[in-house]
């Protein structure tokens, strides 16, 4: 491999926005925010709008899209289609 040309690859605690859940994991990303991690080490801070934590699809709170609604809406507006 070529020396110098890989970004510092460290670790980082990533805190979701909504939740404020937090993660320690390793990353490339950086930031002028630090955290006090429960380990006892200062890591720099990445916040994060949405992580496992809050997302629809791993918390089980996903919406239900009335797609029927949106299939009819769109048969009014263009016209049906007849083969």
């Amino acid at each position: 491999m070529k020396t110098n040309i890989h970004p510092d690859y460290h670790q980082v605690v990533f805190r979701d926005s909504s939740t404020g859940d937090e993660f320690l994991t390793r990353s490339t990303a950086t930031s002028a925010l630090t955290v006090d991690h429960a380990d006892g080490h200062t890591y720099p801070l990445i916040v994060a709008d949405v992580t496992s934590a809050s997302h629809p699809f791993w918390t089980g709170n996903a919406r239900v899209v009335d797609s029927q609604g949106q299939v009819q809406k769109f048969h009014q507006r263009y016209g049906r289609r007849v083969r």
